[in-house]
């Protein structure tokens, strides 16, 4: 039973999380150093899955590898069974009255608490998760698991308080017109992916706190970080049920889910394939629903850098080899496509390039000399140095990189191929690595290279355009409008900040409903109108009808 509104109740002003840069000497250099060893010494790990609260091992057993160092792995989890699902479903939809139901001021408070678990409490032990699971570097780690999650959770709060204070704005008189924000009727399904931990906290934090219950799917490639994440939720007081943790086979969990006459919703971050086979098995299910599911997905990107005459080069050197190559590419919103104009290209972009990109050490990301990782595991090591090869063998010339070590980890060396061709296929295909293909164009081309970008691909999620000319930046803009749902002026295609750049594409990119804005919670509720009348009628006519 709800407790009564006593109040109207105002959020603590929220702010994005301070960073630290774990300089060496500092603190938090320590602190995280001190983390890695302990995890490093207590590996491997058991996961179970968590339905209503509690642990359920069901023996059967998948490993998550450490990609650095593939013969060790980080935990051993319990992959769920049709029977844990079924359980995790039905509990998600028996714990959802009283969850919906709960004060909003109640509900805020919880994802509140979680934001400082994350940022305090748990900060450290969730990095180590991150760097030594996930093959984060400490920096990279730190604006993932640490910032990006707790403003995720905070400023979800304050987006929520927003949607919720957006009432009608006109009563006739004698009447009260409001909305009220219900949560979906059903449960939601939560996909994460294995690159962002602060993904893995959003999917089914977003749609629980405007009231939804929902299970959650973590990718076998972070099970272990998105662990934690559960368990700071827990802590925080999201009551058992509300959140169902159900590691396991893709196929089999998701599909269970959506074969339910319940399901409500997806959220999902992705491939654009897996996306899209989804979206039409969900068509497939249309009837056997109460309603029609809402979906929900940020899946792939082929992200371009675009770099006028008038362009600084140092800057967009060095932005280019950020957006490139932190997190070995392996980024939603990394740079993988790069047009550069011939003057520039000529005239030190080039030379600079590779001499930048020469000093970048790669090896494993507890070492805090390096700047990259390794790629997530096996499948990916093979189709990243697969795509260099096709490159190759199509004519496009490699001019640093190019090779790869998986003796230990999976190491991929950062590679730029130069194409003649715009529409080679490392032009066209994603990658999902540490690669970029450069096209260099004529001064005189610009235009005609923008409808180039705007017509190579099918996904359309970041980009960046550099130039000191500001008719060139209209220009591009213009042009590139449905290029990219996040564009950049000199500053590199990633990094999208919450609260500051509400993120996502359209196109094969998704859904473009912007995580980190309150537009994405407007999907995972369904409002309802609702009209009081204060005076009564004394005549059904009206002044029309009469004569």
């Amino acid at each position: 039973m709800s407790t009564p509104q006593l109040a109207s109740f105002k959020i603590p002003a929220i702010e994005n999380e301070p960073m630290r840069s774990f300089a060496p000497g500092s603190e938090e250099r320590q602190a995280l150093e001190a983390a890695l060893a302990q995890m490093q010494q207590e590996l491997p790990f058991e996961v179970p899955c968590i339905v209503n609260g509690k642990e359920v091992k069901t023996g059967k057993l998948a490993k998550q590898p450490i990609p650095a160092d593939h013969a060790r792995h980080l935990c051993e989890y319990h992959e769920a069974d049709a029977a844990t699902v079924a359980s995790a479903i039905d509990g998600a939809l028996a714990a959802k009255a009283e969850w919906e139901s709960m004060p909003w001021n109640d509900r805020a408070a919880i994802f509140l608490k979680a934001a400082d678990l994350v940022s305090k409490k748990y900060r450290y032990k969730l990095l180590a998760a991150t760097i030594i699971g996930q093959g984060k570097n400490a920096w990279q780690a730190e604006i993932d698991a640490a910032a990006e999650l707790a403003d995720f959770f905070r400023f979800g709060v304050k987006f929520v308080e927003e949607l919720y204070s957006q009432q009608p704005s006109k009563n006739s008189a004698g009447a009260w017109n409001r909305v009220e924000y219900r949560a979906l009727e059903g449960f939601v399904l939560a996909v994460s992916p294995f690159n962002f931990t602060a993904i893995g906290g959003n999917l089914p934090g977003t749609p629980a706190l405007v009231g939804n219950t929902v299970v959650w799917k973590p990718s076998p490639a972070a099970t272990y970080s998105n662990y934690i994440v559960y368990q700071i939720l827990a802590e925080a007081g999201v009551p058992p049920g509300v959140i169902q943790f159900v590691p396991g086979p893709p196929p089999e969990v998701v599909e269970q889910c959506i074969s339910h006459p319940s399901f409500a919703a997806l959220h999902f971050t992705g491939s654009t394939f897996v996306f899209k086979k989804l979206w039409k098995d969900i068509a497939s299910n249309l009837d056997k629903y109460r309603g029609y599911p809402r979906i929900v997905g940020e899946t792939g990107g082929k992200n371009f850098h675009v770099v006028h005459k008038s362009a600084e080069i140092q800057n967009a050197v060095l932005q280019t080899i950020r957006g490139a190559y932190e997190y070995q590419g392996q980024k939603c919103s990394a740079l993988s496509r790069l047009y550069v104009s011939s003057s520039v290209w000529n005239g030190g972009f080039k030379d600079l390039l590779l001499q930048e990109i020469s000093k970048i050490k790669v090896g494993a990301p507890w070492d805090f000399a390096n700047f990259m990782g390794p790629v997530i595991g096996r499948p990916a090591y093979d189709k990243i140095t697969g795509y260099i090869q096709k490159a190759k063998e199509a004519g496009g010339e490699v001019l640093i990189g190019g090779t790869g070590d998986d003796s230990k980890g999976y190491f991929v060396k950062p590679t730029v191929i130069l194409t003649k061709d715009p529409k080679s296929i490392t032009m066209r295909e994603e990658i999902f690595g540490p690669v970029i293909t450069a096209y260099v164009f004529e001064d005189s081309d610009f235009d005609k290279t923008l409808e180039l970008i705007d017509s190579t691909t099918e996904y359309a999620l970041t980009g960046a355009i550099f130039a000191s000319d500001r008719k060139a930046l209209i220009s591009a803009t213009n042009k590139l409008r449905n290029a990219a749902g996040n564009v950049y002026y000199n500053e590199k295609c990633t990094g999208a900040v919450v609260g500051q750049q509400p993120f996502g594409g359209a196109r094969g990119s998704g859904t473009n409903d912007k995580a980190g804005s309150i537009s994405i919670f407007y999907r995972f509720v369904s409002a309802r109108s609702i009209k009081e009348n204060f005076v009564g009628l004394e005549d059904f006519s009206y002044p029309s009808n009469l004569v």
